[in-house]
Order: C-alpha cells, then structure tokens, then sequence
C-alpha cells in the first residue's frame, strides 16, 4: 500500500483511502466510513447497510448517490477489488 492509499483510522475502524494527483483529491470507502458510524466491524453488514441506504436515497432523489464512484481499493487479503462505492472529500 503506498502513501497514496494508506489507511485512516477512526475510533480503531480502518479507513481505506486513495488520493488523485491529477484532481488533488482524496477518496475515501464509503461503506469503511459507514461501518465507523454504525460500529459495524462486520464488512459484508456495513456493505449491505450502505446498499440499502443507497436504494433510499436514489428513491428519495438525492443526488449525492449519483455522485458515488467505485475505486479498486485494497482488501484485507491484499487484493485490490471495486468498492461498493467512494465519495470524495
């Protein structure tokens, strides 16, 4: 993982992250933050919270969710794979 992709952490719940030369812009996992927020140290429940309440707000007509990127991060086996979805901030 380089500098580039190091992790944050919140309250002990790693933050996987990934920053953009080219914009100047830090991504951050969205269902990492969601699993924080909740207390969720379970990823597959974070990810499911995170796809329900992405449902919600499409329906409700937020525009925020189609803001949402996939970003192949890291995973704890090494692997990089698409995330369920990422924010910039």
């Amino acid at each position: 993982m380089t500098k580039e992709q190091a992790l944050a952490v919140f309250e002990n719940y790693k933050i996987r992250r990934m920053y953009d030369e080219k914009s100047g812009i830090w991504f951050f996992s969205v269902v990492d933050i969601i699993a924080a927020l909740i207390q969720q140290p379970d990823f597959q429940a974070a990810r499911n919270y995170w796809k329900v309440l992405k449902n919600r707000l499409k329906k409700e007509g937020s525009e925020s969710v189609t803001k949402c990127n996939q970003l192949k991060l890291e995973t704890a086996d090494g692997k990089k794979y698409l995330t369920a979805g990422d924010i910039p901030k």
